[in-house]
């Protein structure tokens, strides 16, 4: 049976309702109800934007869901995880200020904000995933996993490294503390830029497996030692302590996938992703190029794989837009594969497919 994909466009009546009260419309079509949400801890997980970009989702689209939620009983909450790279959220205190700066607050997105993976992004829970190929056990936030429900609201778009920033990439990447950002990208043992380092000892501090050593005026790492979690990372304050990014866009699709798999196995799940503002790259940029195509609409079910291949074929079908990132890119009929060549976004949902957390195989429902 093919999955169920509901869309909507953008337009509004001159006089009538606006995005908004579509967007409600939009879930309500697709089954939202149908959750038992009555005294539930129900995590909304999206992105709240690095400083300096403008193209994450407005607060306003994550209200509507919290209030959908708690009409059905249910006790919302906003939550995204620490990022890996050194920017303006690795770190509790740092995102939660980013957030604000952004807009996002308990009035403007109508629920607490909780980060997902603790102040440094170590609070993690291992969650065993039986049919993974790469990741046995995906390190994931732990009050992302405290939750009954989990709901993705997606910013659809571009990705320099996965091809697409989707439902899937919101579940996976997303809730991945930093120990397991690092399985996804790479080996999971940080690098030293010993030309940044000071030799404070902030990391050395709190390494927990002393596989950090002061050599004089600089840090050394011991990769022997290392668990790979992350912790230096998040405290240096010169940036030094970098992952080694090392790894097939491939392996990193499929990885991904792995993750999103161990976040939404075993509980009820709803996915929506709004198709606005597609930039080329991820709103972890500390800022947004010129969007690539014009806004297409908003997509929602019980299915991410469905949602993303809807997505990606959906835009897809429409002229490119001039005057961007994709005039200097080939012209094929994959947009994604055009502005980023081999980043490999089928593999992610062929192999998110082989998983059982969706299909690609999807009915389109106009509303």
């Amino acid at each position: 049976m093919k999955s169920k994909v509901y869309f909507t466009d953008f337009r509004t009546e001159f006089h009538g309702a606006g995005r908004l009260p579509k967007l409600h419309r939009l879930m309500k079509l697709a089954g939202f109800e149908n959750i038992d949400f009555q005294d539930k801890f129900v995590a909304i997980k999206m992105h709240f934007g690095e400083l300096g970009n403008l193209a994450y989702l407005r607060p306003q689209y994550a209200r509507v869901i919290a209030d959908y939620v708690r009409e059905l009983g249910g006790k919302p909450f906003l939550t995204d995880c620490n990022t890996l790279y050194a920017g303006s959220r690795k770190n509790a205190l740092e995102h939660l200020a980013t957030a604000a700066a952004n807009g996002f607050n308990e009035i403007s997105a109508g629920c607490p904000i909780l980060i997902g993976d603790g102040l440094k992004g170590n609070d993690e829970v291992a969650v065993p995933l039986p049919n993974a190929v790469h990741c046995p056990a995906p390190k994931i936030g732990r009050t992302v996993m405290d939750a009954d429900i989990f709901i993705s609201l997606t910013h659809f778009k571009g990705h320099e490294a996965m091809g697409i920033g989707g439902a899937v990439k919101n579940t996976g990447m997303g809730c991945g503390s930093r120990a397991g950002k690092m399985e996804m990208h790479s080996d999971g043992k940080p690098e030293l830029n010993t030309d940044d380092c000071i030799g404070c000892g902030i990391c050395q501090k709190h390494c927990a497996h002393n596989a950090l050593t002061l050599n004089g005026r600089k840090m050394t790492i011991d990769h022997a030692k290392c668990a790979g979690c992350g912790s230096c990372i998040a405290v240096c304050p010169k940036d030094a302590l970098q992952p080694n990014w090392g790894q097939s866009a491939k392996l990193l699709n499929e990885k991904t996938s792995e993750y999103a798999a161990a976040v939404l196995n075993g509980r009820p799940h709803f996915h929506v992703s709004l198709l606005c503002d597609i930039a080329p790259n991820c709103d972890c940029h500390g800022e947004n190029d010129a969007a690539i195509l014009p806004d297409i609409g908003m997509l929602a079910g019980f299915d991410p794989v469905a949602l993303d291949k809807a997505a990606c074929d959906l835009c897809n079908s429409i002229p490119r837009l001039p005057r961007t990132w994709m005039d200097d890119c080939q012209k094929s009929n994959d947009i994604f594969e055009d502005a980023h060549p081999g980043t490999c976004w089928h593999a992610g949902l062929e192999h998110a497919e082989k998983l059982g957390i969706g299909s690609q195989d999807y009915e389109l429902i106009r509303m």
